[in-house]
């Protein structure tokens, strides 16, 4: 099976042709907001960080930034910082640099002569990536090129009886074509760790798997929390889930039933070809997500049994639900009805199949619905609070 995309000149593989505006800390946000908001066919976010953060925060933080900046969805990259912040200009650049080697500007506030100068400066040179990137044509690639993130939210009790399964079965599919699919949020794989780590390819994958497990449970209890006083939250339980540990039994069906070949850790570059991995992230929707495609994944499919209208801004989110009620009253957001599983779960491998085919067409180029509405929802992971 083959997809239409872009080759990089780091020899990944692109499903969407994007010029990311890229602020180095929440004081460039609004700027590269702006920016962004007057060029066409580029991409931004808010970033609430990269300044007043501890060493291992800023080190997530920089690992987003350059791997949004690396994703082979994007073509270019410029980059905006007020000048001050811990996040340094050369030390983004850098980051971004050992990723890749695609285009890159920058811009610094408060050497370009405050924010209408730098704004001046960045559009036009924003616009000039963008008719470079126009002239790419989309050649035809092997599935095998895809890096395929999973995510569930807003669960109920639909999310484990039938979305998460589709998913699993449809990244079965993936990987045995050659293709990678990523398995996420570390905190719904606690009760059900032991499940996941008899999956692991060597003794050192089963260990990772119970490290990256208690290491976050750990992290908790030195400031006196408990995951399960978060989770489930109370959208899960009125949709049927009543513990953590059902809840987690739930999410990790959503890794199909191939061995685990890697953990990876959060924001960390991955490899196509690898087969199923997992990426080390929170349970929230957005800040996970972000991990998956800051390590590379060009495409994300997420299930939820509740509803949601998360996406993202360098890739495209594939929204799935099996619970009737909730597509009925949300399918301007869900991309996929996955409800027929529900009382039919003998047609499995056709739905399967069909969702393979959607993840082709996105592929291609077809937006799903939250590209079509612009939810482009965003967060970075932490370990502490701002300094």
């Amino acid at each position: 099976m083959n997809f239409w995309g872009y080759r990089r000149p780091d020899g990944r593989v692109g499903i969407r042709n994007k010029v990311l505006i890229l602020p180095a800390s929440v004081c460039a946000a609004d700027t590269a907001r702006l920016v962004s908001s007057q060029v066409k066919e580029t991409v931004t976010f808010h970033n609430q960080n990269g300044c007043s953060q501890v060493p291992s925060d800023q080190q997530l933080t920089m690992d987003v930034m350059a791997g949004f900046a690396a994703n082979p969805n994007i073509y270019g990259t410029i980059v905006i910082s007020l000048g001050c912040e811990n996040c340094q200009m050369d030390l983004v650049v850098d980051a971004i640099r050992q990723r890749t080697n695609k285009p890159l500007r920058q811009f610094i506030i408060q050497d370009c002569g405050g924010t209408i100068a730098t704004m001046e400066q960045a559009v036009r040179a924003a616009r000039e990536m963008v008719e470079e990137a126009s002239l790419l044509k989309r050649e035809s690639f092997p599935i095998s090129e895809l890096i395929l993130g999973t995510e569930c939210g807003g669960s109920d009790m639909t999310s484990g009886l039938a979305s998460n399964p589709l998913i699993g079965n449809t990244c079965d599919r993936l990987v045995d074509q050659g293709g990678t699919a990523v398995l996420s949020e570390t905190t719904e794989f606690i009760g059900a760790e032991h499940i996941l780590a008899r999956r692991g390819r060597t003794p050192e994958i089963r260990d990772r798997i119970y490290d990256i497990v208690h290491r976050y449970e750990d992290a908790l209890k030195l400031v006196g929390e408990d995951p399960r006083l978060g989770n489930p939250s109370p959208g899960n339980k009125a949709g049927g889930l009543t513990t953590l540990e059902e809840k987690s039994l739930g999410c990790i069906h959503k890794g199909g039933h191939r061995p685990v070949e890697e953990v990876y850790d959060y924001g960390k570059q991955m490899e196509a070809g690898k087969g199923l991995v997992i990426m080390d992230t929170p349970g929230n929707d957005p800040s996970s997500v972000a991990g998956m495609v800051a390590g590379g994944a060009q495409i994300v499919v997420f299930s939820t049994g509740r509803g949601t209208p998360t996406g993202n801004p360098v890739a495209p989110v594939i929204k799935i639900t099996a619970n009737p009620i909730t597509y009925g009253k949300m399918k301007d957001n869900i991309d996929v009805d996955a409800s027929v599983l529900l009382e039919h779960p003998e047609q499995m491998d056709a739905v399967a199949d069909a969702l393979l085919r959607e993840i082709v067409e996105v592929a291609d180029g077809k937006l799903t619905k939250s590209e079509a509405l612009g939810f482009y929802e965003m967060a970075i992971a932490r370990v502490c609070n701002y300094v």
